[in-house]
């Protein structure tokens, strides 16, 4: 005589389409967006972050709708130079950053005569350096004169035409620096390592 023998169902854990537990399934899922905000969130806070220009005050270095990388770490270790293209957070409200050109150091004196810049370094300072800006295409003729505390920056835009910057605002003081410009995505025909660095 056969014998009968019933087998008892064992339960097991419902499974997702691909076969895979779905317990198992959100675990390794968690652990992988973990993995991901772990190393991400420090870049992106620390070390680099995007930057997408809005606006005409850069023209024609930079146009609205660029896509850049902006390094957010090496003013960490050195201080930044005239001619970096810099990002901040704009005094007047620091939820908005803005993009500009480093032109005056900390403790230099800027003068600007009809538009043309000279910088003198130290009250001792009596010729001065006037600045060669070739990537000015819409000059503006400004006239005015400022001397920089030892914590602040000159900036102003390649536009000096359309640009609300330290003619405008004042200073900038180095606690509201964000990064320097390190790279250009896009446009893929503009791309470029350093873009717009000037070195008088």
């Amino acid at each position: 005589m056969d014998t009968l023998i019933e087998h008892t169902a064992v339960p097991t854990h419902e499974t997702s389409p691909q076969g895979v537990p779905k317990s198992g399934f959100f675990r390794e899922t968690a652990k992988a967006v973990f993995l991901i905000l772990l190393i991400v969130l420090p870049v992106r806070m620390y070390i680099i972050s995007p930057f997408l220009v809005s606006g005409e005050s850069m023209l024609p270095t930079f146009e609205s709708s660029d896509y850049l990388i902006v390094d957010k770490f090496s003013y960490r270790f050195t201080d930044p130079q005239r001619g970096d293209v810099i990002v901040f957070k704009y005094p007047g409200d620091p939820s908005v950053s803005f993009i500009k050109r480093v032109i005056g150091l900390p403790g230099e004196t800027v003068s600007l005569k009809d538009g043309a810049v000279t910088i003198k370094e130290s009250p001792d300072d009596t010729a001065g350096l006037t600045l060669s800006e070739p990537y000015i295409t819409y000059p503006k003729e400004d006239t005015m004169t400022v001397t920089l505390g030892e914590d602040d920056y000159f900036v102003m835009g390649d536009n000096r035409y359309a640009s609300s910057d330290s003619r405008v605002w004042g200073t900038l003081n180095e606690g509201f620096l964000q990064g320097k410009v390190m790279l250009r995505l896009f446009p893929v025909s503009h791309a470029a390592w350093l873009p717009g660095e000037m070195n008088y």
